[in-house]
């Protein structure tokens, strides 16, 4: 037969003192960045094991550790920004904590303000705070002190981090190097050695020179836009470490603008607005860059080649003033007897006054017809036609040399693309974010194989598409029968494509007309495509 033994009086006093003091410890862990967190025992994990160790120190002072795990991988401690710190509070508020414990205190936070409204909270709802491995407890005035000293070193520490981080930054860039972020369409980032770096994406890089290309034809953002979603073009798609798909969305006009605008392309880095020669290999020739700036500026004055020209003004983007080199608008007095007439006038004598430049009001239909008669009688002049087809032909083996770059970029693209291949497969098979990695060079290679025979079939038609005198000369003949079923907009279309521009000398009375090359090709490919 068993019998209890009574507790002493002072046994039974010290249990109940201890059941009383009971103090539910919540333990939080925190790590700026997310290397090695995908280790089997990371910082978060050591960081909570010392707090453990601490909570069962404790014991006799009746501290218990709280089940829940705060855990903030990947978060910087400069923005209360975090989803383990909100569930954190959000219990603390809700009375499920008694203490917070910490590593250290900068791990809760680098901030004195956000730190000030943390023990706010804390102190509303009689919540202390302990740092493991700097021995101090906020419920007296003296760890008060001692924390706020050690709180005003840890941002004075965050804030020297973050000057030397800028400061890197901004000497690698002063050296061309890339210094990281999400990469543009036409380059991949390739980390194969000691810095990373950018590389160009040879199928990418064909679309980048393409959407230049169109801004050029189409005059305006919006057109553009319109062309790009009909081909199903996006932004940069890429997969993160942890094989997070990202980017690939289409472009809108805000997206393209800041697109055609990206210095990167013609092989700078940008630093505050400072540009500097870069290490990667430029995409966009500086040329073509320079043409899509100009007229993105003109555009920003005028609001587009196309945009508002109800009254059809055919040399609208064409026409400039020879005299002072500026451009020449479209303008118009009101109606009398039903009957609107049109003008052209000098920009820079609109802004400056009339004394300024010599261009005076231009009738915009004998203008405009002097430019189509001038169309007309290229094909009369052998001289100014000979000269238009060699700028034909030159436009097009440019074009030619233009895609055997790409085909040469994309071989070593290929080449490049099934090294990684074959690391991924034999090293890092295994690693976060591998397979999604592994889907992505797979599909880039296949997407690389489809494209060469297009770009061989492309290069093969450049070389045997050269065109003669006498296919211009017949295009030309058929000008006016198309001409005179055109539209004001589709006439005011194919002088742009046919022209490069028209100067008015208003001191000699002349206008003279720089024809397109490769609008002199496309007018005769049409041709050749409806006579087959």
């Amino acid at each position: 037969m068993r019998r209890r033994i009574p507790r002493l009086p002072e046994e039974a006093a010290a249990a109940t003192v201890a059941k009383q003091r009971r103090v539910r410890c919540a333990i939080y862990t925190r790590k700026s960045s997310e290397e090695g967190l995908d280790q089997e025992f990371n910082s978060l994990d050591a960081q909570r094991e010392a707090a453990e160790a601490y909570i069962a120190s404790q014991k006799n002072e009746g501290w218990l550790c709280h089940a829940e795990r705060y855990d903030d991988g990947g978060f910087s401690g400069g923005s209360m920004e975090r989803p383990a710190l909100d569930r954190l509070l959000r219990d603390v508020e809700a009375g499920k904590i008694d203490c917070v414990v910490v590593y250290k205190v900068d791990r809760l936070s680098r901030s004195l303000l956000d730190f000030a409204r943390i023990m706010e909270s804390f102190d509303r709802k009689g919540v202390s705070f302990v740092s493991v491995t700097q021995q101090f407890n906020t419920t007296s005035s003296m760890g008060r002190l001692t924390l706020n000293i050690l709180l005003s070193f840890a941002q004075f520490e965050r804030e020297i981090i973050g000057e030397r981080i800028r400061d890197k930054v901004a000497a690698q860039k002063k050296k061309g190097k890339w210094a990281g972020g999400a990469p543009v369409l036409g380059y991949d980032v390739d980390r194969s050695g000691p810095s990373p770096r950018l590389v160009v994406n040879a199928r990418e890089a064909a679309r980048v020179r393409e959407i230049f290309t169109l801004y050029l034809e189409k005059g305006s953002l919006l057109p553009v836009v319109d062309e790009l979603t009909r081909r199903c073009w996006t932004n940069k798609r890429r997969v993160t470490r942890k094989g997070r798909v990202l980017g690939g969305r289409p472009f809108d006009k805000g997206t393209l603008y800041a697109f055609i605008t990206n210095p990167i392309f013609k092989g700078k880095i940008v630093h505050k607005q400072l540009e500097y020669d870069g290490e990667h290999e430029p995409i966009v020739e500086p040329v073509l860059f320079d043409r899509v700036q100009a007229l993105l500026r003109t555009n920003g004055r005028h609001g587009g080649i196309e945009a508002r020209n109800k009254y059809g003004a055919l040399l609208r983007g064409l026409l400039r003033c020879k005299s002072c080199g500026n451009s020449m608008t479209h303008t118009f007095t009101g109606k009398k007897r039903n009957k609107c007439y049109r003008y052209y006038r000098c920009v820079g004598a609109i802004s400056r006054g009339a004394a300024t430049c010599p261009a005076t009001t231009l009738p915009a239909s004998e203008i405009e017809r002097v430019v189509v008669d001038e169309i007309r009688a290229l094909g009369r002049d052998h001289d100014v036609l000979d000269r238009v087809v060699a700028e034909a032909r030159a436009a097009v083996e440019r074009e030619g040399a233009g895609l055997r770059r790409e085909r040469g970029e994309l071989k070593s693209d290929l080449a490049r693309l099934e090294r990684e291949l074959q690391a991924l497969v034999t090293e890092d098979s295994a690693a976060p974010g591998a397979t999604g990695r592994l889907a992505l060079v797979h599909e880039r290679i296949s997407a690389g194989r489809k494209r060469l025979p297009d770009l061989d079939t492309r290069i093969a038609e450049i070389d045997n598409g050269a065109i003669t005198r006498e296919e211009a000369q017949g295009a030309l003949r058929e000008f006016d029968s198309v001409w005179a079923n055109l539209t004001p907009r589709e006439r005011g279309r194919v002088l742009r494509l046919l022209l490069s521009t028209v100067e008015y000398d208003a001191d000699a009375g002349t206008v003279s007309v720089t024809f397109r090359p490769k609008g002199i090709a496309a007018l005769c490919k049409r041709r050749l495509e409806e006579a087959a």
